[in-house]
């Protein structure tokens, strides 16, 4: 899904309005001047692009989040295991796994996130 993908300004951007919002219209054109040396229009312009993919909207001047960052990035996660994984999250493992040694913190939190789940708790 295209809505999902953001490019690296985008990236930046958009996580600049989730640690600030509600945030002011006049706010990011000053934090975005200062930060990445945008003018007034730039800002509106990535702005429109990231309230376009339904991660916010921009309402008389506030702008205000409709998605937050961990939603955008459990749906971004998702649609990458669909898209090279056909869907399978074991099959997503077993390929990370074999090329990153999954420590023993990581393997007791993905036991217990399965038992989690069998036991309905999730």
């Amino acid at each position: 899904m295209e809505l999902l993908k953001l490019g690296e300004m985008e990236m930046k951007f958009a996580e600049m309005i989730w640690e600030q919002a509600p945030v002011t219209t006049r706010v990011l054109i000053q934090e975005a001047k200062t930060t990445f040396d945008w003018k007034r229009t730039t800002t509106y312009t990535m702005l429109k692009r990231l309230c376009d993919r339904g991660l916010f909207q921009n309402k008389d001047g506030v702008v205000v989040v409709l998605m937050t960052k961990e939603a955008f990035l459990a749906a971004r996660g998702e649609q990458f295991i669909n898209d090279a994984y056909g869907g399978s999250l074991p099959k997503f493992i077993t390929a990370f796994a074999k090329h990153s040694k999954l420590g023993d913190r990581e393997i007791e939190a993905l036991e217990a996130l399965i038992a989690a789940y069998k036991d309905g708790d999730q």
